[in-house]
């Protein structure tokens, strides 16, 4: 950042290693933190914050007028929905040891976007749980959701997986593959993610918009 010499530097309230954002903020570039909100008014402030920074304060009220209206329709999209899905959501499929493959893993209680993104779109199978970060698949989810553009391979490897093959999505092979930045950013694109997510999970919601945001 420095040897670019940049004017200011912005980061996540979640940056790291602390001892480079130590050093950051010793420097005479100002260090602006931007806290991590994951909301619609979250995503809304995160905006008008770096605008206010940057010094583009009438850009960034259309960007929030605009974020606004889109989670707006979201909300009356998502009222139309009869019969909220079981969903189990992915965060990766990955090989841990010799003997264990494909592991997987589902949202647990965390502020992380996972879980939050896929309650705008779905009803998320797990109960409230007091375990942070994540947890083994279960058994009663009607459709998959992974975070990531997998290949061939991933995909069939997750279906593999004990966990998956037990539950109906993966006797049934529902699966809903999202890109992880576009999903989980919690930037201006949110609404459009979500809506592009309920539109896959309930495509009699879609619309052709949906991936605009993208």
């Amino acid at each position: 950042m420095i040897s670019i010499d940049a004017t200011v530097v912005l980061a996540s309230e979640r940056s790291g290693p602390p001892e480079v954002v130590k050093t950051l903020k010793t420097t005479s570039v100002p260090y602006v933190e931007v806290p991590d909100g994951y909301s619609a008014d979250g995503i809304a402030d995160k905006v008008r914050l770096i605008a206010r920074v940057i010094g583009a304060e009438s850009e960034g009220d259309r960007v929030v007028r605009q974020i606004e209206a889109d989670f707006a329709a979201l909300a009356e999209r998502r009222a139309k929905i009869k019969r909220p899905l079981r969903a189990l959501f992915v965060l990766a499929i990955q090989e841990r040891t010799r003997h264990r493959r494909g592991t997987n893993h589902e949202r647990g209680r965390d502020p992380e976007a996972c879980g939050r993104r896929k309650r705008r779109s779905g009803r998320d199978r797990l109960p409230t749980s007091p375990q942070r970060g994540h947890r083994r698949a279960g058994a009663r989810s009607n459709c998959l959701h992974a975070r990531t553009d997998s290949g061939a391979h991933d995909i069939e490897q997750l279906f593999s997986v004990k966990g998956i093959e037990s539950t109906p999505a993966g006797a049934n092979r529902r699966l809903v593959v999202m890109d992880g930045l576009y999903l989980l950013g919690f930037g201006p694109r949110a609404p459009a993610a979500a809506r592009d997510l309920l539109g896959k999970l309930y495509p009699d919601l879609a619309d052709a918009g949906a991936g605009a945001g993208r």
